[in-house]
């Protein structure tokens, strides 16, 4: 295979889209953005979208090209994106994959694993149950039907459990087929026609901990707030249900004062920063440099990458 997709993780905040638009203009290739909350076209500021500037400097694809509103799944972000790179290697043998959201990164680079199809009464009757028990019946029946799975993302990706539709899928599986949702994990092998390079960038604690700070600053200074307020009408959709919006959202509601919301917007994504590390850190073969690196450095990784191919 002599098609490359450098990909770019790391925690928010961290510097990932500026780097990717300078490796976009040496490699002369386009970009495509594997941040979920980026997406949404009426998600701008609390997502951090790349400015007018940016987007200008390099072909960018998957930003915001999707509503709120709609119906938009990480399966469906893999088909498009997978079919959108076959599109763009035809131009160019090296393409750029940026984001912080681990789970979409691992659908492009390896796919999903084949689940069965499950009767639609099955899920009925899980949403009834969860309508009636809420979350604890998700939790609890996970736990007894897939024991090795429960541990696996208490241990690992913890806040997946406190995820209503991941969980309802979890719990479907395991009564639709009679088996553990783990016994399915890794039987199809997707195969792909490029090689990833993968580059993560970091920080020390504190350094990450005073940018994610200094965004969030900025992101009031250019209208947050007022972005949270148009789509606090809605703030029961799924996709608003987000690091930024959630704060203010209880704002509105007269649950918070406005500088404690604040506060808890650098919390939590100081906390979201932290689950994207843990993800990462588990990324095979993933090169790490710091976010200051030269970037001559790390072009010269990328070709080593390249060479070993």
């Amino acid at each position: 295979m002599n098609n490359y997709l450098i990909t770019i993780i790391g925690p928010t905040a961290i510097g990932k889209t500026a780097l990717s638009i300078k490796l976009a203009q040496h490699f002369g290739c386009d970009i495509i953005s594997c941040d979920s909350r980026q997406f949404f076209k009426e998600m701008k500021i609390g997502t951090a979208v790349p400015n007018t500037a940016e987007l200008a400097s390099a072909k960018h694809h998957f930003i915001q090209h999707i509503s709120v509103f709609d119906n938009y799944s990480v399966g469906d972000f893999e088909t498009e994106a997978i079919a959108k790179l076959n599109e763009l290697f035809k131009e160019n043998n090296i393409q750029i994959m940026v984001g912080g959201s681990g789970l979409y990164v691992d659908a492009v680079l390896k796919g999903f694993d084949d689940f069965p199809e499950i009767d639609a009464t099955v899920r009925e009757e899980i949403n009834a149950k969860f309508d009636e028990f809420g979350i604890d019946y998700l939790q609890n029946t996970l736990k007894e039907l897939d024991a090795v799975y429960y541990a696996k993302l208490l241990s690992e990706n913890p806040q997946t459990l406190q995820n209503p539709q991941r969980m309802k899928r979890f719990v479907e599986v395991c009564l639709g087929t009679g088996k553990p949702y783990s016994s399915f994990i890794g039987l199809r092998k997707n195969q792909r026609n490029f090689t990833p390079i993968i580059i993560g960038l970091e920080a020390d604690r504190e350094k990450m901990y005073e940018r994610i700070n200094l965004r969030v600053d900025l992101m009031l200074k250019e209208g947050l707030l007022e972005e949270a307020k148009a789509l606090y009408p809605n703030k029961q959709l799924n996709a608003l249900q987000t690091v930024g919006y959630r704060e203010l959202f209880n704002y509105f509601d007269g649950k918070t004062t406005l500088d404690f919301a604040v506060e808890e917007i650098k919390k939590n994504t100081r906390r979201f920063a932290k689950r994207q590390i843990t993800w990462f850190k588990r990324t095979e073969n993933a090169k790490w440099f710091d976010y200051q690196k030269d970037i001559n450095e790390i072009i010269k990784q990328i070709n080593i990458e390249i060479q070993k191919n």
